[in-house]
């Protein structure tokens, strides 16, 4: 069978334990307790795939959260340039990068980046808010 088992003596008794989940399973089977394995492999599946949905989540949820704050502070340096009167006075594409965050502040910057004309790449619309930000002092 190959389950190792280990023995811890009492003063009144003898305890047998196995360690491993896999070890636990086989004298489980071993004994006649089929159902019970399948149950606890059931068990074990539902909590891996629980853990990992709540890990999922918990990332998706961060994620939002990183996403918001960054919007705000674009936003935020927008604002700044335009009661600056600064915001016209900037090269076209910051310009649009700017208008765009203002029309849709809640969009990424996915989102933001396939509105720009022509279509422009995530990284290349992030480079320009940075530098917008940086322009206003933030």
């Amino acid at each position: 069978m190959g389950v190792t088992l280990h023995v811890v003596e009492r003063s009144s008794h003898a305890a047998a334990y196995a360690k491993s989940w896999d070890a636990i399973e086989s004298l489980l089977a071993t004994m006649g307790a089929a159902e019970t394995v399948l149950g606890l492999e059931e068990r074990a599946v539902v909590a891996a795939t629980s853990s990992r949905a709540n890990r999922l989540a918990n990332a998706d949820h961060a994620n939002l959260v990183r996403t918001s704050r960054s919007a705000q502070v674009q936003l935020e340096a927008v604002e700044r340039l335009r009661a600056e009167k600064r915001l016209e006075r900037l090269p076209s594409a910051l310009r649009e990068a700017a208008e765009l965050r203002l029309r849709h502040p809640a969009d990424s910057l996915r989102e933001l980046a396939a509105r720009t004309s022509p279509p422009a790449t995530k990284a290349s619309l992030h480079r320009r808010l940075r530098k917008i930000e940086e322009l206003a002092g933030g």
